[in-house]
């Protein structure tokens, strides 16, 4: 079994300065930082589940003018710096993406200018300047078909673990374009790539195609990681 500080990752978005012994904030709390030990790799054939949150206070994400404008958003900066955008769900304070990338870097660099972006039209949109996004952001590498089916089910049906009463699917999601449920059809009109990666375009599929009914497992408990816990 591989633990969550194997298969989590703190990255920063904006380096600061050099590595000092004993520096920085200590672990704590509900949140506290990833421990500094050897994590899994991002490479072509895995991809990433990726949860960045908002800083406190700033407008709810799910609104109806928001929503349009962060669709635009993400289709814009979907496929740059070879970082992929293939699925996502927005959350009140928080996003929620699966994405693809060779290496570290590139998935660093493509999500710096996906927030970039989301920033700057939120704040167009709210009137405001200053900071949107944490500078910082947590990232699962998925190595399996059940992880990456979990981690699909817990991106597209997000708003049920919040308690969001939702029939079909969550139009706060990628899943009306989402070619994988078991009771519908996507729609045509698709803005963001198509999945590259083996077990995103078929691996997955071993656990069977999704139910629009379903709902992401509990945060496993220390040592699982058959769930999706960011």
């Amino acid at each position: 079994m591989e633990s969550q500080s194997q298969s989590v990752r703190q990255i920063y978005l904006f380096r600061r300065g050099g590595k000092r012994a004993g520096a920085g904030r200590k672990p704590k709390g509900d949140r506290a930082l990833v421990p500094h030990e050897t994590r899994a790799r991002v490479t072509r054939r895995t991809p990433v589940l990726v949860t960045t949150r908002l800083l406190a206070g700033l407008p709810n994400l799910r609104r109806e003018s928001t929503l349009v404008l962060l669709r635009k958003t993400f289709a814009a900066g979907a496929d740059r710096f070879d970082f992929r955008l293939i699925e996502y769900s927005i959350q009140s304070n928080h996003l929620h993406f699966v994405a693809e990338a060779p290496d570290e870097t590139a998935l660093a660099r493509g999500m710096k200018g996906l927030l970039v972006r989301v920033a700057k039209g939120l704040n167009r949109a709210w009137e405001r300047t200053g900071r949107v996004v944490s500078d910082r952001y947590h990232a699962r590498v998925l190595e399996t078909p059940r992880e990456v089916r979990n981690a699909l089910v817990y991106v597209l049906q997000n708003a049920r673990k919040h308690g969001a009463r939702i029939l079909g699917i969550d139009p706060h999601s990628s899943g009306p374009w989402f070619g994988g449920w078991r009771d519908r059809t996507p729609r045509r009109d698709r803005a963001l790539p198509e999945a590259i990666s083996w077990l995103l375009l078929f691996g997955w599929l071993k656990g069977g195609r999704i139910a629009t009914s379903e709902a992401p497992r509990p945060a496993p408990g220390a040592g699982g990681r058959a769930g999706c816990r960011v």
